[in-house]
């Protein structure tokens, strides 16, 4: 109930703030042009607040806050009387047209800027791009635990999301790519990772996974949590104990001890298990036995319990002063819109599955988590929230801004608007379009809340 409670809450935040934004920028210019605006409204339906400035536009803020608009004087939407027509919108020029419209859009991408300049002032926490288990494809490129990722496909990455956004794009293209990486002694060196050979059928949100490169970060330490009184370590391992090695074999997580006591056990005898006590590294000899739990009958075990996993400690951080902080902002900025217009091309041209797609509940599922994670998370979930929406609304549909930029684009070209007939029908086509997306991205998001 917590998590509902707070993503709607974060929802909420999240879209009054980007909205409330996008349509000051449509107001703003709209002024600047001489437009009357007689509505500024955060949300729809009935207003709960309202009041009017000097200028005669309405702020109100409204019982559905999922989303704002503008309402600007318009001969097309009621009479406007003749004092007051030099102010309608539709009486001004194409290219002042152009830029209220156009405003919005930019609106979000300035606050996409401004927003990752505040989170890198503040401090970015994130994971270092060190590998702690390879395989597969990584394996066969010569990759090796503990390398730290320093460039991917010609990108320099200093933390784990930034080698993931590196990475997504090759792998999603199958195509090959060389890496840049140091071993725990420095040393760089430069690898050729065979993405053209990873399998057509796989998860595309875990495909780092599918190439073999599971972060250090991810694997839990195998931490001795209980100790049965009739297992095989009774008296001899300790809760709290770190298993380091299993009869000679080096242990990084816990999900390797089982695999190697089985093999132990296999192999028959006694063997040595090494453990890190308070410090100290102890070798302790142990014979694992056959399971009596009914659900585990005949699994070779030690009688021990895992500690269950826990979030590790951050250990990377991306943090500038107030003017390196500024093309640092536009720079991520820049990899952002090129990385969403790439998932985008690849969802349309087939490339990438439509599973990507987004709808209200991830994004609310998204701002809690990110909420939870930090201030500097938040800001940042907000910034590509702000740039999504920068670049959904400049897509040319009609009904959308990128829609009414192309009417305009076309009235540029031809030297007068399009008839009212041929608008209309581009509303309905833009309605249809944006309603199957719009249910689209809530059947994602329903495959998404169902148990995997």
């Amino acid at each position: 109930m917590g998590d509902f409670v707070g993503s709607v809450w974060w929802l909420v935040v999240s879209l009054g703030l980007l909205v409330t934004f996008h349509e000051f920028g449509h107001y703003w210019v709209a002024r600047r042009c001489g437009v009357d605006v007689l509505r500024f409204s955060v949300g729809f339906g009935r207003p709960l607040w309202s009041r009017r400035n000097r200028a005669g536009t309405e702020f109100a803020i409204a019982a559905i806050p999922l989303g704002g608009y503008v309402k600007m004087l318009d001969e097309r939407e009621g009479e406007v009387p003749v004092t007051r027509q030099a102010h309608a919108f539709n009486r001004q020029g194409v290219w002042r047209r152009i830029a209220i419209v156009a405003a919005g859009p930019a609106a979000n991408l300035l606050l996409c800027v401004a927003l990752l300049w505040v989170m890198f002032m503040v401090g970015r926490q994130d994971y270092a791009p060190v590998l702690g288990r390879v395989e597969g494809v990584a394996a066969s490129a010569g990759l090796q635990r503990g390398d730290r990722l320093v460039a991917v496909d010609g990108r320099r990455v200093a933390t784990w999301t930034d080698a993931s956004l590196a990475l997504a794009a090759p792998a999603l293209d199958r195509r090959d790519i060389e890496v840049v990486v140091e071993d725990a002694s420095g040393q760089a060196s430069t690898r050729t990772l065979r993405l053209s050979q990873l399998p057509e059928q796989v998860d595309e949100r875990r495909l780092a996974e599918h190439a073999g490169l599971v972060w250090h970060f991810m694997l839990a330490p195998a931490r001795v949590d209980q100790v049965r009184a009739d297992g095989a370590a009774a008296g001899r391992l300790q809760p709290g104990d770190v298993i380091l090695a299993v009869d000679g074999q080096a242990v990084v997580s816990a999900d390797e001890v089982a695999p190697l006591v089985r093999k132990l056990g296999e192999r028959g005898g006694a063997g040595m298990v090494e453990v890190d006590r308070m410090g100290e590294r102890l070798a302790i000899e142990l014979e694992p036995r056959r399971s009596t739990d009914p659900a585990r009958e005949g699994a070779w075990e030690l009688g021990i319990v895992m500690a269950p996993p826990q979030a590790p400690a951050y250990d990377a951080v991306q943090r500038f002063g107030p003017l390196a902080a500024i093309p640092a902002a536009l720079r991520e900025t820049g990899r952002l819109a090129s990385d969403s217009l790439g998932m985008m091309r690849r969802m349309v041209t087939g490339e990438a599955s439509v599973k990507n797609l987004s709808g209200p509940v991830t994004i609310a599922r998204a701002a809690n988590a990110s909420a939870k994670r930090g201030a500097d998370w938040f800001l940042y979930f907000l910034a590509l929230l702000s740039l999504s929406l920068a670049i959904i609304n400049l897509l040319p549909i009609p009904i959308l801004d990128g829609g009414h930029l192309l009417y305009y684009s076309i009235e540029l070209i031809k030297g007068s608007p399009l008839s009212e007939r041929a608008m209309a029908a581009g509303q309905y086509v833009g309605l249809a379009l944006l309603a199957g997306l719009m249910g689209l991205a809530f059947y994602n998001d329903l495959l998404g809340l169902l148990p995997r």
